[in-house]
Protein backbone atom coordinates (compact mmCIF):
# COMPACT_ATOMS: atom_id res chain seq x y z
CA UNK A 1 0.00 0.00 0.00
CA UNK A 2 1.17 3.52 -0.83
CA UNK A 3 -0.63 4.95 2.21
CA UNK A 4 -4.04 6.39 3.04
CA UNK A 5 -5.88 9.00 1.04
CA UNK A 6 -8.89 10.81 2.52
CA UNK A 7 -11.14 12.84 0.22
CA UNK A 8 -14.50 14.60 0.19
CA UNK A 9 -16.42 17.70 -0.87
CA UNK A 10 -15.84 20.68 1.41
CA UNK A 11 -18.33 23.01 3.07
CA UNK A 12 -21.79 23.09 1.48
CA UNK A 13 -20.66 21.40 -1.76
CA UNK A 14 -22.52 18.15 -2.52
CA UNK A 15 -20.88 17.27 -5.85
CA UNK A 16 -18.81 14.14 -5.26
CA UNK A 17 -18.67 12.34 -8.62
CA UNK A 18 -15.15 13.64 -9.21
CA UNK A 19 -14.08 12.68 -5.70
CA UNK A 20 -15.48 9.19 -6.15
CA UNK A 21 -13.66 8.66 -9.45
CA UNK A 22 -10.44 10.01 -7.96
CA UNK A 23 -10.63 7.50 -5.12
CA UNK A 24 -11.29 4.66 -7.58
CA UNK A 25 -8.08 5.59 -9.37
CA UNK A 26 -6.30 5.82 -6.03
CA UNK A 27 -7.34 2.27 -5.15
CA UNK A 28 -6.12 1.15 -8.56
CA UNK A 29 -2.77 2.77 -7.80
CA UNK A 30 -2.47 0.95 -4.48
CA UNK A 31 -3.81 3.44 -1.91
CA UNK A 32 -6.10 2.77 1.02
CA UNK A 33 -9.01 5.17 0.53
CA UNK A 34 -11.46 6.89 2.87
CA UNK A 35 -14.46 8.58 1.22
CA UNK A 36 -15.92 11.40 3.32
CA UNK A 37 -18.85 12.18 1.04
CA UNK A 38 -20.55 15.55 0.41
CA UNK A 39 -20.72 18.74 2.48
CA UNK A 40 -17.93 18.02 4.95
CA UNK A 41 -16.91 20.85 7.30
CA UNK A 42 -13.31 21.97 7.53
CA UNK A 43 -13.08 20.74 11.11
CA UNK A 44 -14.57 17.32 10.32
CA UNK A 45 -12.32 16.74 7.31
CA UNK A 46 -9.19 17.54 9.29
CA UNK A 47 -10.34 15.47 12.29
CA UNK A 48 -10.88 12.38 10.14
CA UNK A 49 -7.65 12.94 8.22
CA UNK A 50 -5.74 12.93 11.51
CA UNK A 51 -7.66 9.95 12.91
CA UNK A 52 -7.08 7.90 9.75
CA UNK A 53 -3.39 8.93 9.66
CA UNK A 54 -3.86 10.21 6.14
CA UNK A 55 -0.86 10.64 3.90
CA UNK A 56 -2.86 12.50 1.27
CA UNK A 57 -6.00 14.62 1.63
CA UNK A 58 -8.18 15.48 -1.36
CA UNK A 59 -10.45 18.53 -1.13
CA UNK A 60 -13.19 19.25 -3.67
CA UNK A 61 -15.42 22.29 -4.13
CA UNK A 62 -17.52 22.99 -7.21
CA UNK A 63 -19.71 25.95 -6.28
CA UNK A 64 -19.18 29.74 -6.48
CA UNK A 65 -15.45 30.56 -6.86
CA UNK A 66 -15.58 33.54 -4.50
CA UNK A 67 -17.16 31.48 -1.72
CA UNK A 68 -14.83 28.59 -2.44
CA UNK A 69 -11.75 30.80 -2.27
CA UNK A 70 -12.65 32.02 1.22
CA UNK A 71 -13.37 28.45 2.34
CA UNK A 72 -10.08 27.16 0.98
CA UNK A 73 -8.19 29.94 2.73
CA UNK A 74 -9.81 28.88 6.01
CA UNK A 75 -9.02 25.24 5.28
CA UNK A 76 -5.36 25.99 4.49
CA UNK A 77 -4.92 27.96 7.69
CA UNK A 78 -6.39 25.19 9.86
CA UNK A 79 -4.61 22.39 7.96
CA UNK A 80 -1.16 23.96 8.12
CA UNK A 81 -0.18 21.95 11.21
CA UNK A 82 -0.98 18.66 9.44
CA UNK A 83 0.98 19.79 6.40
CA UNK A 84 3.99 20.54 8.61
CA UNK A 85 3.85 16.87 9.71
CA UNK A 86 4.18 15.70 6.10
CA UNK A 87 0.54 15.28 5.08
CA UNK A 88 0.07 16.23 1.41
CA UNK A 89 -2.98 18.14 0.14
CA UNK A 90 -4.56 18.41 -3.26
CA UNK A 91 -7.59 20.22 -4.65
CA UNK A 92 -10.14 19.46 -7.37
CA UNK A 93 -12.80 21.86 -8.62
CA UNK A 94 -14.03 24.04 -11.44
CA UNK A 95 -11.38 25.80 -13.57
CA UNK A 96 -12.02 29.30 -12.09
CA UNK A 97 -11.60 28.07 -8.53
CA UNK A 98 -8.75 25.73 -9.46
CA UNK A 99 -6.85 28.71 -10.80
CA UNK A 100 -7.29 30.53 -7.51
CA UNK A 101 -6.40 27.42 -5.50
CA UNK A 102 -3.15 27.03 -7.43
CA UNK A 103 -2.15 30.62 -6.61
CA UNK A 104 -2.53 29.93 -2.88
CA UNK A 105 0.59 27.74 -2.95
CA UNK A 106 -0.86 25.39 -0.32
CA UNK A 107 -1.94 22.44 -2.45
CA UNK A 108 0.63 20.06 -3.90
CA UNK A 109 -1.51 19.48 -6.98
CA UNK A 110 -4.65 21.12 -8.35
CA UNK A 111 -7.13 19.42 -10.68
CA UNK A 112 -9.62 21.38 -12.78
CA UNK A 113 -11.48 18.44 -14.37
CA UNK A 114 -9.86 18.42 -17.80
CA UNK A 115 -6.94 16.16 -16.91
CA UNK A 116 -6.52 12.78 -18.55
CA UNK A 117 -7.23 9.94 -16.17
CA UNK A 118 -3.93 8.34 -17.06
CA UNK A 119 -2.05 11.41 -15.79
CA UNK A 120 -4.05 11.39 -12.57
CA UNK A 121 -3.18 7.71 -12.18
CA UNK A 122 0.50 8.46 -12.81
CA UNK A 123 0.38 11.08 -10.06
CA UNK A 124 -1.21 8.60 -7.66
CA UNK A 125 1.31 5.92 -8.53
CA UNK A 126 3.94 8.38 -7.39
CA UNK A 127 6.12 7.76 -10.44
CA UNK A 128 5.69 11.32 -11.69
CA UNK A 129 4.38 13.51 -8.88
CA UNK A 130 4.26 16.83 -10.68
CA UNK A 131 4.33 15.91 -14.42
CA UNK A 132 6.06 19.14 -15.27
CA UNK A 133 9.35 18.18 -16.93
CA UNK A 134 10.86 15.69 -19.33
CA UNK A 135 12.13 13.56 -16.45
CA UNK A 136 8.50 12.96 -15.38
CA UNK A 137 7.59 11.23 -18.64
CA UNK A 138 9.39 8.00 -19.59
CA UNK A 139 11.31 8.45 -22.84
CA UNK A 140 11.52 4.79 -23.91
CA UNK A 141 8.58 2.91 -25.37
CA UNK A 142 8.27 -0.04 -22.98
CA UNK A 143 8.88 2.13 -19.92
CA UNK A 144 6.15 4.51 -21.05
CA UNK A 145 3.72 1.63 -21.68
CA UNK A 146 4.27 0.32 -18.15
CA UNK A 147 4.07 3.83 -16.66
CA UNK A 148 0.74 4.55 -18.31
CA UNK A 149 -0.89 1.14 -17.80
CA UNK A 150 -3.75 0.22 -17.85
CA UNK A 151 -4.25 3.07 -20.32
CA UNK A 152 -2.68 2.48 -23.73
CA UNK A 153 -0.23 4.86 -25.29
CA UNK A 154 -1.77 7.06 -27.97
CA UNK A 155 0.09 7.43 -31.23
CA UNK A 156 -0.87 9.61 -34.20
CA UNK A 157 0.69 10.32 -37.58
CA UNK A 158 1.67 13.94 -38.22
CA UNK A 159 3.60 15.68 -40.97
CA UNK A 160 2.67 18.73 -43.04
CA UNK A 161 4.15 19.89 -46.38
CA UNK A 162 6.59 22.38 -44.85
CA UNK A 163 9.06 22.27 -41.98
CA UNK A 164 7.62 25.46 -40.48
CA UNK A 165 4.06 24.13 -40.32
CA UNK A 166 5.22 20.81 -38.91
CA UNK A 167 7.42 22.37 -36.22
CA UNK A 168 4.58 24.61 -35.06
CA UNK A 169 2.14 21.69 -35.11
CA UNK A 170 4.42 19.36 -33.11
CA UNK A 171 4.82 22.02 -30.44
CA UNK A 172 1.06 22.56 -30.25
CA UNK A 173 0.32 18.83 -30.04
CA UNK A 174 2.94 18.33 -27.33
CA UNK A 175 1.60 21.19 -25.24
CA UNK A 176 -1.92 19.70 -25.44
CA UNK A 177 -0.67 16.58 -23.58
CA UNK A 178 -3.00 14.24 -25.47
CA UNK A 179 -0.51 12.19 -27.46
CA UNK A 180 2.29 9.87 -26.30
CA UNK A 181 3.93 9.13 -29.64
CA UNK A 182 4.23 11.46 -32.61
CA UNK A 183 4.69 9.34 -35.73
CA UNK A 184 6.54 11.74 -37.95
CA UNK A 185 5.14 11.64 -41.49
CA UNK A 186 7.96 12.37 -43.94
CA UNK A 187 7.65 12.81 -47.70
CA UNK A 188 8.58 10.12 -50.20
CA UNK A 189 11.95 11.66 -51.09
CA UNK A 190 12.92 11.64 -47.41
CA UNK A 191 12.04 7.94 -47.23
CA UNK A 192 13.74 6.84 -50.44
CA UNK A 193 16.32 9.48 -51.37
CA UNK A 194 17.52 11.07 -48.11
CA UNK A 195 21.14 10.26 -48.96
CA UNK A 196 20.70 10.87 -52.69
CA UNK A 197 19.86 14.53 -53.37
CA UNK A 198 20.55 13.91 -57.05
CA UNK A 199 17.53 11.56 -57.11
CA UNK A 200 15.17 13.99 -55.36
CA UNK A 201 12.45 15.69 -57.36
CA UNK A 202 11.73 19.31 -56.30
CA UNK A 203 8.27 19.05 -57.83
CA UNK A 204 7.16 16.46 -55.27
CA UNK A 205 8.69 18.14 -52.23
CA UNK A 206 6.33 17.73 -49.27
CA UNK A 207 4.22 15.10 -51.04
CA UNK A 208 2.89 12.85 -48.31
CA UNK A 209 4.64 14.52 -45.40
CA UNK A 210 7.26 16.93 -44.13
CA UNK A 211 10.28 17.38 -46.45
CA UNK A 212 13.12 16.44 -44.10
CA UNK A 213 16.46 16.86 -45.86
CA UNK A 214 19.12 16.80 -43.13
CA UNK A 215 19.92 15.42 -39.69
CA UNK A 216 19.52 18.94 -38.36
CA UNK A 217 15.94 19.00 -39.69
CA UNK A 218 15.18 15.92 -37.61
CA UNK A 219 16.77 17.47 -34.52
CA UNK A 220 14.69 20.61 -34.98
CA UNK A 221 11.47 18.62 -35.25
CA UNK A 222 12.36 16.60 -32.16
CA UNK A 223 13.20 19.75 -30.20
CA UNK A 224 9.72 21.08 -30.92
CA UNK A 225 8.30 18.12 -28.98
CA UNK A 226 10.27 18.96 -25.80
CA UNK A 227 7.32 20.49 -23.96
CA UNK A 228 3.90 19.51 -22.65
CA UNK A 229 3.96 15.76 -21.98
CA UNK A 230 7.22 15.26 -23.89
CA UNK A 231 5.92 12.70 -26.39
CA UNK A 232 8.11 10.06 -27.94
CA UNK A 233 8.84 10.41 -31.65
CA UNK A 234 9.28 7.86 -34.40
CA UNK A 235 9.24 7.78 -38.18
CA UNK A 236 9.24 5.50 -41.22
CA UNK A 237 12.18 3.15 -41.69
CA UNK A 238 12.54 4.32 -45.28
CA UNK A 239 12.70 2.37 -48.51
CA UNK A 240 16.46 2.48 -49.16
CA UNK A 241 19.69 2.94 -47.16
CA UNK A 242 17.89 1.37 -44.22
CA UNK A 243 20.72 1.08 -41.69
CA UNK A 244 22.08 4.54 -42.44
CA UNK A 245 18.61 5.97 -41.87
CA UNK A 246 18.24 3.98 -38.65
CA UNK A 247 21.44 5.53 -37.35
CA UNK A 248 20.18 9.02 -38.21
CA UNK A 249 16.83 8.38 -36.52
CA UNK A 250 18.31 7.12 -33.27
CA UNK A 251 20.80 10.00 -33.12
CA UNK A 252 18.27 12.77 -33.81
CA UNK A 253 14.73 11.85 -32.76
CA UNK A 254 15.50 8.88 -30.48
CA UNK A 255 13.30 6.76 -32.76
CA UNK A 256 10.88 5.18 -30.29
CA UNK A 257 10.57 2.01 -32.33
CA UNK A 258 11.22 0.71 -35.79
CA UNK A 259 8.27 0.08 -38.09
CA UNK A 260 9.02 -1.89 -41.22
CA UNK A 261 7.12 -4.35 -43.41
CA UNK A 262 8.23 -7.77 -44.57
CA UNK A 263 6.93 -7.84 -48.16
CA UNK A 264 6.25 -4.17 -48.99
CA UNK A 265 7.81 -0.73 -49.62
CA UNK A 266 9.70 -1.91 -52.72
CA UNK A 267 9.11 -2.37 -56.44
CA UNK A 268 6.05 -4.50 -55.73
CA UNK A 269 4.07 -1.53 -54.41
CA UNK A 270 6.08 1.17 -56.17
CA UNK A 271 7.41 2.70 -52.96
CA UNK A 272 11.07 1.73 -53.15
CA UNK A 273 13.89 0.62 -55.45
CA UNK A 274 14.38 -2.95 -54.18
CA UNK A 275 12.90 -6.05 -55.77
CA UNK A 276 10.81 -8.30 -53.53
CA UNK A 277 13.36 -10.86 -52.38
CA UNK A 278 16.08 -8.25 -51.89
CA UNK A 279 13.80 -6.02 -49.83
CA UNK A 280 12.86 -8.94 -47.56
CA UNK A 281 16.57 -9.44 -46.82
CA UNK A 282 17.03 -5.73 -46.18
CA UNK A 283 14.04 -5.59 -43.83
CA UNK A 284 15.35 -8.56 -41.86
CA UNK A 285 18.69 -6.79 -41.45
CA UNK A 286 16.90 -3.70 -40.11
CA UNK A 287 15.01 -5.84 -37.57
CA UNK A 288 18.30 -7.32 -36.45
CA UNK A 289 19.96 -3.91 -36.18
CA UNK A 290 17.25 -2.56 -33.89
CA UNK A 291 17.03 -5.82 -31.97
CA UNK A 292 20.73 -5.66 -31.15
CA UNK A 293 20.10 -2.24 -29.61
CA UNK A 294 17.03 -3.34 -27.62
CA UNK A 295 14.78 -0.99 -29.58
CA UNK A 296 11.23 -2.30 -30.17
CA UNK A 297 10.24 -3.31 -33.67
CA UNK A 298 6.82 -3.20 -35.33
CA UNK A 299 6.12 -4.99 -38.58
CA UNK A 300 3.47 -2.88 -40.30
CA UNK A 301 2.70 -5.83 -42.54
CA UNK A 302 -0.74 -7.50 -42.38
CA UNK A 303 -2.82 -4.41 -43.10
CA UNK A 304 -1.03 -3.95 -46.44
CA UNK A 305 -2.62 -7.23 -47.47
CA UNK A 306 -5.97 -6.26 -45.98
CA UNK A 307 -6.01 -2.90 -47.76
CA UNK A 308 -5.53 -4.80 -51.03
CA UNK A 309 -8.61 -6.94 -50.27
CA UNK A 310 -6.68 -10.07 -49.28
CA UNK A 311 -8.62 -12.72 -47.41
CA UNK A 312 -8.70 -12.83 -43.63
CA UNK A 313 -6.57 -15.98 -43.78
CA UNK A 314 -3.77 -14.22 -45.68
CA UNK A 315 -4.02 -11.30 -43.22
CA UNK A 316 -3.61 -13.68 -40.27
CA UNK A 317 -0.77 -15.63 -41.90
CA UNK A 318 1.16 -12.44 -42.70
CA UNK A 319 0.77 -11.32 -39.08
CA UNK A 320 2.26 -14.61 -37.89
CA UNK A 321 5.14 -14.39 -40.37
CA UNK A 322 5.84 -10.88 -39.09
CA UNK A 323 6.13 -11.91 -35.43
CA UNK A 324 8.04 -15.05 -36.36
CA UNK A 325 10.63 -13.13 -38.37
CA UNK A 326 10.99 -10.47 -35.69
CA UNK A 327 11.80 -13.12 -33.11
CA UNK A 328 14.14 -14.96 -35.46
CA UNK A 329 16.16 -11.81 -36.08
CA UNK A 330 16.68 -10.91 -32.44
CA UNK A 331 13.88 -8.48 -31.64
CA UNK A 332 13.16 -8.50 -27.93
CA UNK A 333 10.13 -6.20 -27.81
CA UNK A 334 7.77 -6.78 -30.71
CA UNK A 335 4.88 -4.42 -31.44
CA UNK A 336 2.11 -6.39 -33.14
CA UNK A 337 0.18 -3.94 -35.27
CA UNK A 338 -3.44 -4.84 -35.95
CA UNK A 339 -5.33 -2.52 -38.25
CA UNK A 340 -9.06 -3.03 -37.90
CA UNK A 341 -11.54 -2.32 -40.74
CA UNK A 342 -9.18 -3.71 -43.38
CA UNK A 343 -10.62 -4.31 -45.86
CA UNK A 344 -13.57 -1.97 -45.25
CA UNK A 345 -16.88 -3.78 -45.01
CA UNK A 346 -15.87 -6.36 -42.41
CA UNK A 347 -18.37 -6.80 -39.61
CA UNK A 348 -17.15 -5.94 -36.13
CA UNK A 349 -17.58 -9.57 -35.07
CA UNK A 350 -15.46 -10.97 -37.88
CA UNK A 351 -12.92 -8.18 -37.57
CA UNK A 352 -12.43 -8.96 -33.90
CA UNK A 353 -12.28 -12.69 -34.64
CA UNK A 354 -9.42 -12.06 -37.07
CA UNK A 355 -7.43 -10.17 -34.45
CA UNK A 356 -8.07 -12.79 -31.80
CA UNK A 357 -6.86 -15.46 -34.21
CA UNK A 358 -3.64 -13.47 -34.74
CA UNK A 359 -3.07 -13.25 -30.99
CA UNK A 360 -3.75 -16.97 -30.58
CA UNK A 361 -1.07 -17.68 -33.19
CA UNK A 362 1.64 -15.27 -32.08
CA UNK A 363 1.37 -15.26 -28.30
CA UNK A 364 2.94 -18.74 -27.96
CA UNK A 365 6.10 -17.20 -29.47
CA UNK A 366 6.61 -15.18 -26.29
CA UNK A 367 9.36 -16.17 -23.88
CA UNK A 368 11.89 -14.45 -21.63
CA UNK A 369 13.64 -13.07 -24.72
CA UNK A 370 10.61 -12.04 -26.78
CA UNK A 371 7.74 -9.86 -25.56
CA UNK A 372 4.69 -8.88 -27.60
CA UNK A 373 2.96 -5.51 -27.23
CA UNK A 374 -0.44 -5.12 -28.88
CA UNK A 375 -1.06 -2.07 -31.07
CA UNK A 376 -4.39 -1.37 -32.76
CA UNK A 377 -5.58 1.20 -35.24
CA UNK A 378 -8.58 2.13 -37.39
CA UNK A 379 -8.51 1.17 -41.06
CA UNK A 380 -6.98 3.82 -43.30
CA UNK A 381 -9.48 3.14 -46.08
CA UNK A 382 -12.53 2.80 -43.85
CA UNK A 383 -13.28 6.44 -43.01
CA UNK A 384 -16.30 8.20 -44.52
CA UNK A 385 -15.56 11.47 -46.33
CA UNK A 386 -18.25 13.20 -44.27
CA UNK A 387 -16.35 14.49 -41.23
CA UNK A 388 -19.20 14.12 -38.75
CA UNK A 389 -19.77 10.50 -39.78
CA UNK A 390 -16.01 9.98 -39.63
CA UNK A 391 -15.91 11.09 -35.98
CA UNK A 392 -18.50 8.45 -35.15
CA UNK A 393 -16.48 5.85 -37.03
CA UNK A 394 -13.33 6.73 -35.09
CA UNK A 395 -15.14 6.27 -31.77
CA UNK A 396 -16.83 3.01 -32.79
CA UNK A 397 -13.60 1.53 -34.11
CA UNK A 398 -11.55 2.42 -31.03
CA UNK A 399 -14.21 0.93 -28.78
CA UNK A 400 -14.01 -2.34 -30.72
CA UNK A 401 -10.20 -2.27 -30.55
CA UNK A 402 -10.35 -2.06 -26.77
CA UNK A 403 -11.72 -5.61 -26.74
CA UNK A 404 -8.13 -6.86 -27.10
CA UNK A 405 -6.75 -4.45 -24.47
CA UNK A 406 -4.07 -2.83 -26.64
CA UNK A 407 -0.88 -1.41 -25.17
CA UNK A 408 -0.79 1.21 -27.95
CA UNK A 409 -3.70 2.73 -29.86
CA UNK A 410 -2.62 4.27 -33.13
CA UNK A 411 -5.25 6.96 -33.52
CA UNK A 412 -6.13 7.62 -37.16
CA UNK A 413 -7.58 11.12 -37.41
CA UNK A 414 -11.21 11.45 -38.40
CA UNK A 415 -10.13 13.61 -41.33
CA UNK A 416 -8.16 10.76 -42.94
CA UNK A 417 -10.40 10.39 -46.00
CA UNK A 418 -10.53 14.13 -46.60
CA UNK A 419 -7.11 15.71 -45.98
CA UNK A 420 -3.88 15.47 -43.97
CA UNK A 421 -4.40 16.11 -40.27
CA UNK A 422 -3.67 19.53 -38.81
CA UNK A 423 -2.43 19.84 -35.25
CA UNK A 424 -5.93 20.77 -34.08
CA UNK A 425 -7.40 17.69 -35.76
CA UNK A 426 -4.76 15.44 -34.19
CA UNK A 427 -5.62 16.87 -30.78
CA UNK A 428 -9.36 16.50 -31.35
CA UNK A 429 -9.03 12.91 -32.60
CA UNK A 430 -6.90 11.94 -29.61
CA UNK A 431 -9.41 13.46 -27.20
CA UNK A 432 -12.18 11.42 -28.81
CA UNK A 433 -10.13 8.23 -28.61
CA UNK A 434 -9.10 8.95 -25.01
CA UNK A 435 -12.72 9.31 -23.90
CA UNK A 436 -13.68 6.05 -25.59
CA UNK A 437 -10.74 4.26 -23.97
CA UNK A 438 -11.66 5.56 -20.51
CA UNK A 439 -15.23 4.37 -21.05
CA UNK A 440 -14.10 0.91 -22.14
CA UNK A 441 -11.71 0.50 -19.23
CA UNK A 442 -14.50 1.16 -16.75
CA UNK A 443 -16.16 -2.11 -17.77
CA UNK A 444 -16.51 -3.28 -21.34
CA UNK A 445 -18.53 -6.38 -22.23
CA UNK A 446 -16.42 -9.42 -23.19
CA UNK A 447 -17.11 -9.29 -26.91
CA UNK A 448 -14.60 -12.01 -27.73
CA UNK A 449 -16.69 -14.57 -25.84
CA UNK A 450 -19.40 -14.46 -28.52
CA UNK A 451 -19.91 -17.98 -29.94
CA UNK A 452 -19.85 -16.80 -33.57
CA UNK A 453 -16.57 -14.99 -32.98
CA UNK A 454 -14.99 -18.01 -31.34
CA UNK A 455 -16.17 -20.24 -34.18
CA UNK A 456 -14.51 -17.92 -36.71
CA UNK A 457 -11.29 -17.84 -34.65
CA UNK A 458 -11.04 -21.62 -34.80
CA UNK A 459 -11.79 -21.57 -38.51
CA UNK A 460 -9.04 -19.02 -39.16
CA UNK A 461 -6.51 -20.94 -37.08
CA UNK A 462 -7.23 -24.10 -39.03
CA UNK A 463 -7.02 -22.37 -42.41
CA UNK A 464 -3.87 -20.43 -41.49
CA UNK A 465 -2.08 -23.63 -40.52
CA UNK A 466 -2.74 -24.96 -44.04
CA UNK A 467 -1.26 -21.82 -45.61
CA UNK A 468 1.81 -21.84 -43.37
CA UNK A 469 2.44 -25.52 -44.13
CA UNK A 470 2.19 -24.74 -47.84
CA UNK A 471 4.83 -22.01 -47.50
CA UNK A 472 7.14 -24.37 -45.61
CA UNK A 473 6.74 -26.99 -48.34
CA UNK A 474 7.97 -24.57 -51.01
CA UNK A 475 11.52 -24.53 -49.66
CA UNK A 476 14.29 -26.88 -50.81
CA UNK A 477 15.41 -29.45 -48.24
CA UNK A 478 18.58 -27.53 -47.43
CA UNK A 479 16.67 -24.46 -46.18
CA UNK A 480 16.78 -24.62 -42.38
CA UNK A 481 13.72 -22.41 -41.76
CA UNK A 482 11.48 -21.63 -44.74
CA UNK A 483 9.45 -19.03 -42.85
CA UNK A 484 12.44 -16.68 -42.65
CA UNK A 485 14.01 -17.58 -46.00
CA UNK A 486 13.64 -14.60 -48.39
CA UNK A 487 13.62 -16.80 -51.48
CA UNK A 488 10.85 -19.02 -50.10
CA UNK A 489 8.79 -16.06 -48.91
CA UNK A 490 9.13 -14.30 -52.27
CA UNK A 491 8.08 -17.49 -54.04
CA UNK A 492 4.99 -17.73 -51.82
CA UNK A 493 3.91 -14.35 -53.19
CA UNK A 494 4.96 -15.12 -56.76
CA UNK A 495 2.88 -18.27 -57.09
CA UNK A 496 -0.08 -16.92 -55.09
CA UNK A 497 -0.02 -18.67 -51.72
CA UNK A 498 0.08 -15.13 -50.37
CA UNK A 499 -2.06 -13.11 -52.75
CA UNK A 500 -4.54 -10.26 -52.98
CA UNK A 501 -6.97 -9.13 -55.71
CA UNK A 502 -5.25 -5.75 -56.09
CA UNK A 503 -1.97 -7.44 -57.01
CA UNK A 504 -3.32 -8.31 -60.44
CA UNK A 505 -0.73 -7.70 -63.20
CA UNK A 506 1.99 -7.22 -60.59
CA UNK A 507 5.29 -8.73 -61.82
CA UNK A 508 6.19 -9.97 -58.33
CA UNK A 509 2.86 -11.57 -57.42
CA UNK A 510 0.28 -13.95 -58.84
CA UNK A 511 -2.61 -11.48 -58.57
CA UNK A 512 -5.18 -14.20 -59.20
CA UNK A 513 -6.95 -14.05 -55.82
CA UNK A 514 -10.64 -13.18 -55.69
CA UNK A 515 -12.31 -12.33 -52.38
CA UNK A 516 -15.63 -11.07 -51.10
CA UNK A 517 -17.28 -10.15 -47.81
CA UNK A 518 -19.63 -13.02 -46.92
CA UNK A 519 -22.91 -12.92 -45.00
CA UNK A 520 -21.09 -12.99 -41.65
CA UNK A 521 -18.99 -9.99 -42.58
CA UNK A 522 -15.78 -12.02 -43.07
CA UNK A 523 -13.43 -11.55 -46.03
CA UNK A 524 -13.12 -14.94 -47.69
CA UNK A 525 -11.45 -16.40 -50.77
CA UNK A 526 -13.80 -17.44 -53.57
CA UNK A 527 -13.30 -19.49 -56.71
CA UNK A 528 -12.57 -17.01 -59.53
CA UNK A 529 -14.55 -19.18 -61.92
CA UNK A 530 -17.92 -19.20 -60.19
CA UNK A 531 -17.59 -17.13 -56.98
CA UNK A 532 -18.21 -20.03 -54.60
CA UNK A 533 -16.36 -20.00 -51.25
CA UNK A 534 -12.95 -21.59 -51.53
CA UNK A 535 -11.52 -23.62 -48.66
CA UNK A 536 -7.83 -22.95 -48.07
CA UNK A 537 -6.89 -26.57 -48.71
CA UNK A 538 -8.61 -26.53 -52.07
CA UNK A 539 -7.13 -23.12 -52.92
CA UNK A 540 -3.59 -24.33 -52.22
CA UNK A 541 -4.20 -27.47 -54.29
CA UNK A 542 -5.29 -25.34 -57.25
CA UNK A 543 -2.25 -23.07 -56.91
CA UNK A 544 0.22 -25.93 -56.74
CA UNK A 545 -1.43 -27.73 -59.65
CA UNK A 546 -1.15 -24.61 -61.79
CA UNK A 547 2.45 -24.03 -60.68
CA UNK A 548 3.48 -27.60 -61.50
CA UNK A 549 1.81 -27.32 -64.90
CA UNK A 550 3.65 -24.09 -65.70
CA UNK A 551 6.99 -25.53 -64.59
Amino acid sequence: MKGTVVAGALGECVHVAGVSRFLQLAEQAGWRTVFLGPAVSVEEMLRIAEAEQADLVGVSYRLTPETGERLLAQFAEQADELRSKGVRFLFGGTPPLAERAAKMGFFEKVFCGGEAEEETLAYLKGTSPLLSGEEDYPQETVARILWKSPYPLLRHHFGLPTMEETIEGIRKISEAKVLDVISLGIDQDAQENFFHPERQDPRRKGAGGVPVRSAEDYRTLYQASRCGNYPLMRTYSGTDDFIALAEIYRATIRNAWCAIPLFWFNQMDGRGPWHLEGSIRQHQEVMQWYGQRNVPVELNEPHHWGMRDASDVVFVVSAYLSAYNAKAFGVRDYIAQMMFNSPPGLSDAMDLAKMLAILALIEPLQDEHFRIWRQTRTGLLSYPVDLEAAKAHLAASVYLQMAIRPHIVHVVGYNEAHHAATADEVIASCKMARHVIQTALRGQAEMGADANIQERVEELLDQASVTLDAIRALAPAWVADPLIDPSTLAKAVKIGILDAPQLKNNPFAAGRAKTRIDGRGACIEVDPRDGTPLDERRRIEMILAKTNLEE
